[in-house]
C-alpha cells in the first residue's frame, strides 16, 4: 500500500483509534513520525510510545491518555501542510493555536519542534500540523 501522506496517515490513524475508544494504536515507524509522537508525549497528548519490530518492519505503538471518565485528552489533530500544499512560516509568523491552549508542530532547519521552542529559537518552517 503506497501512503501518499504520511503525516497525515499518523494522525487519522490516531483520530479514528481514539473515537473507538481503544487503548492504543500502531503506525509504520519513520523518523518524523517518531519526532512528532516525541512531541505528543512531552506535551502530556499521549501517555507512551514504542518502537517495536515484527518481521523485519518497524512500528511506532501508541498508547493513549483519557481522562477521569474515559474522555480524550487530545482533542483534535488537524494537518496544515499538505503534499499538494506547503505552508512555511517565519518565525514572527508562527501561528498559535487555540491562543496558546494548542500546540503547533514545526518542521524547520534545527529539527522538528513546537511553535514554542522554534520562538525561542528564533527559526521558522513547514507548518505540519495543530493539536489541541
Amino acid at each position: 500500500m503506497v501512503i501518499t501522506d504520511p503525516i497525515a496517515d499518523l494522525l487519522t490513524r490516531i483520530r479514528n483509534a481514539q473515537t473507538a475508544k481503544n487503548d492504543g494504536c500502531s503506525v509504520p515507524y519513520s523518523k518524523i513520525k517518531k519526532d512528532i509522537t516525541q512531541i505528543l508525549l512531552d506535551e502530556g497528548y499521549i501517555a507512551a510510545y514504542d518502537v517495536t519490530e515484527n518481521e523485519g518492519h518497524q512500528n511506532i505503538s501508541i498508547r493513549f491518555k483519557y481522562g477521569a471518565r474515559f474522555e480524550k485528552i487530545l482533542t483534535n489533530l488537524k494537518r496544515i501542510s499538505k503534499p499538494g500544499l506547503r505552508v512555511y512560516r517565519e518565525c514572527k509568523d508562527l501561528p498559535r493555536v487555540l491562543d496558546g491552549l494548542g500546540v503547533a508542530i514545526i518542521s524547520t532547519s534545527k529539527g522538528v519542534m513546537t511553535d514554542k521552542e522554534a520562538r525561542k529559537q528564533n527559526v521558522g518552517g513547514e507548518v505540519l500540523c495543530y493539536i489541541w
